[in-house]
């Protein structure tokens, strides 16, 4: 059996995550990882795959905020905001070279903070069911909610004028539920001119970075981190007796509720072993996911 662990990879352009899980279980032996979050086939950087047990710590790690690299295509906008659509309109060449640096800092900033943003039409959000993608593929108009997300930092690393076009690379920290493609798109918009997002790295989730990532020929020999160093760097930390990490995993709870800072936490026992995740019940701490035993111990 694999070990239990977090496995960070990089992900290549041109295959989806989906590849990436594929190649990671043929490569560790197991069929039992999962990923915390996706990016589409055109974006490269961090996936974040638990293997066997770690699993379970997916669900701490897909609301972390994450940050992207970027390049906005000024003056054509896309079907899917992005460069693997078909394009659906073009800004006139004059009206791009209007645009000023002065407007794109404008429009960036109003962009930035907490926004209410609709998701790209070719996204997995699930409309009645079905993939927002499915039913744009197949015709059907798609109105999807606007959500509030929270743009972080929207900065201009550097920006290429060229006829008709202005190119901006950009880094975004943001909440998770971003879609760096509607930023893309809405700029642009909010410019006159249309847009669409022709690269997206993604290059950190919570404090996981992707210069810790292996490529994908070299997962099979990529270490993990394991449940309890991943746990801490997500949640924090909380040293646990041996007794109450018995009964931490046994279902009770335990005394304690004033040692926890934050909303919730790790909880290590004395041999530095992931009992699980707890959270305060008034004065008590309980487990609200605890590691399967064989490897918790």
């Amino acid at each position: 059996m694999a070990r239990a662990g977090i496995l960070l990879v990089d992900k290549p352009g041109g295959i989806t995550s989906h590849d990436v899980v594929a190649r990671a279980r043929r490569a560790l032996g197991t069929r039992k990882i999962g990923h915390a979050g996706t990016l589409d086939p055109m974006a490269t950087g961090l996936l974040v795959l638990g293997v066997e047990g770690a699993t379970r710590l997916l669900t701490y790690v897909v609301g972390a905020d994450k940050t992207y690299e970027a390049t906005i295509l000024l003056g054509v906008e896309t079907d899917s905001d992005d460069a693997d659509g078909v394009e659906t309109g073009r800004a006139d060449a004059d009206a791009v070279a209007a645009v000023t640096d002065g407007a794109i800092a404008a429009g960036i900033a109003a962009l930035t903070g907490e926004i209410e943003q609709v998701p790209s039409t070719v996204s997995a959000i699930k409309v009645q069911g079905r993939r927002a993608y499915d039913l744009a593929r197949a015709g059907e108009t798609v109105e999807l909610k606007a959500r509030r997300v929270t743009v972080s930092r929207f900065a201009v690393q550097a920006s290429r004028r060229d006829a008709g076009t202005i190119a901006l690379d950009v880094v975004v920290d943001c909440s998770s539920g971003t879609y760096i493609r509607a930023l893309a798109r809405d700029l642009g918009r909010s410019l006159g001119v249309g847009g669409h997002l022709t690269a997206l790295r993604r290059t950190r989730i919570g404090s996981f970075e992707v210069a810790s990532a292996a490529s994908v020929d070299d997962i099979a020999d990529a270490a993990l981190v394991d449940p309890a160093t991943a746990a801490a760097v997500v949640v924090g930390a909380l040293a646990v007796s041996a007794d109450d990490a018995r009964d931490l995993r046994h279902g009770k709870r335990i005394d304690g509720g004033g040692r926890l800072t934050g909303e919730r936490a790790a909880a290590i026992d004395p041999d530095g072993r992931l009992v699980g995740i707890v959270e305060r019940r008034g004065t008590q701490l309980k487990s609200v996911m605890n590691m399967p035993e064989e490897v918790a111990g």
